[in-house]
């Protein structure tokens, strides 16, 4: 499809600029997200590779999407709102090292070095905190709320199964985990873990050791003094409206040239830039 030729030829000349000597920080603070979800595929497109099924087959290709977003002003309250009609999609079925370049250069073309503060919000995945060390070095990287809380959720069933004990931790916890306290977290889960049975304890150390991976991105008590977005509503919601309502209807099935062609669409579209790559075909 010319339109992806169109959005690499873009991304060669976005990498071709120079950083500015001196930015004017126009933006206050941009948003960056990104996230990965399955997408149905062709049988011939699933050979050798391994998957979530019992049988540790595969029946999909992850779908790597980003998001790139602004916000000025906060509510009454001191909540962040986000900029009406700011973001921007990008996403195709590729490798993480492929998609960050993809994920980079779209942020450099909505103004990356003209922002003040520039936030990066991810689920901890070890792949997006990779991203973010090799293409947004200095940013604020926060694991989203509601995933952490989850996981926060597991630690606590691993560690207190009777239904009683988790209630009577749970706010204590809570506590700890909004205040952004996670060594506190980790340290108690694992003098806790200590009495478990092996398979809980194997289990337990998992939860803790995600903890323990994202502390420093977990200090949700700081990010929302400073007005900032703790959660990763945008992507989660670009998951499902950008790739799910067209690629994941009932009894699809994809070859990967064509979901990336209908992927490379629908970002288009949604990110309100068909017009303008459409007028770069009549410039031609």
């Amino acid at each position: 499809m010319k339109l992806q030729v169109w959005q690499a030829k873009e991304r060669e000349s976005i990498f071709s600029r120079k950083v500015p000597i001196l930015p004017i920080k126009t933006i206050p603070v941009m948003y960056i997200e990104f996230d990965g979800t399955g997408t149905p595929v062709i049988p011939e497109e699933l050979k050798g590779r391994k998957g979530k099924q019992p049988d540790g087959s595969a029946k999909t290709r992850e779908v790597k999407i980003g998001c790139v977003f602004t916000q000025t002003t906060k509510d009454e309250k001191g909540a962040p709102i986000r900029d009406p009609d700011s973001t921007s999609y990008v996403a195709k079925i590729e490798t993480a090292e492929e998609f960050g370049k993809r994920i980079e250069a779209e942020a450099i073309r909505r103004g990356i070095w003209n922002a003040r503060t520039v936030v990066v919000i991810g689920d901890g995945a070890k792949w997006i905190r990779n991203l973010v060390d090799e293409h947004f070095y200095g940013a604020i990287h926060i694991v989203d709320f509601y995933h952490a809380k989850e996981h926060l959720y597991k630690l606590l069933q691993f560690l207190y199964p009777a239904q009683e004990k988790m209630k009577e931790q749970l706010p204590i916890w809570l506590k700890w985990f909004e205040a952004g306290k996670i060594e506190t977290i980790v340290a108690t889960a694992r003098q806790a873990s200590l009495t478990l049975a092996e398979k809980a304890f194997d289990e337990a150390k998992k939860e803790i050791g995600y903890f323990e991976d994202n502390a420093s991105r977990m200090r949700y008590a700081k990010y929302k003094s400073l007005g900032l977005f703790i959660g990763s509503g945008v992507i989660e919601a670009a998951c499902k409206n950008v790739i799910g309502k067209r690629l994941k209807q009932s009894g699809m099935r994809w070859s990967v040239k064509g979901a990336d062609d209908i992927i490379a669409l629908r970002c288009s579209i949604q990110s309100d830039r068909f017009d303008e790559y459409w007028e770069s075909r009549c410039a031609i």
